[in-house]
């Protein structure tokens, strides 16, 4: 299945820090991050694990305590049940994946049913 970008639903959760949900299925989820330089997302924990990649940008990463500096070209992984937290140094754009898919973060209410590994808007098969 392909999922079409243009249009998506966008979520602002923070100031300055924009969410778009990519795909979802069964067992995981992908969602693009846009956050601008100094905005901050929070201290906070989930029962999710995820996986990143820096698109764009720079960041501080907190994970349990410990703070790195990600870059365009680098990723990360957060075991669930780990807080951490993420401040923008510059402009950036990050993509990360959750497992098991975070329900608030499923595009449900726009009527993009996530079902067996298919996207969440525009899908294309074959």
């Amino acid at each position: 299945m392909i999922t079409r970008g243009k249009g998506l639903p966008a979520v602002e959760m923070a100031a300055g820090v924009v969410r778009e949900t990519l795909g979802e299925c069964d067992r995981m989820l992908m969602a693009r991050f846009s956050l601008k330089s100094g905005s901050r997302v929070p201290l906070h924990q989930h029962p999710h694990e995820q996986v990143g990649y820096a698109v764009s940008g720079r960041l501080r990463l907190t994970i349990d305590k410990e703070s790195h500096v990600i870059e365009a070209g680098d990723s990360y992984f957060i075991p669930a049940g780990v807080p951490h937290a993420a401040e923008a140094i510059t402009d950036c754009i990050a993509v990360d994946v959750f497992s098991p898919p975070r329900e608030d973060y499923r595009n449900t209410s726009q009527g993009h049913a996530a079902t067996s590994c298919q996207g969440s808007s525009d899908q294309v098969s074959g």
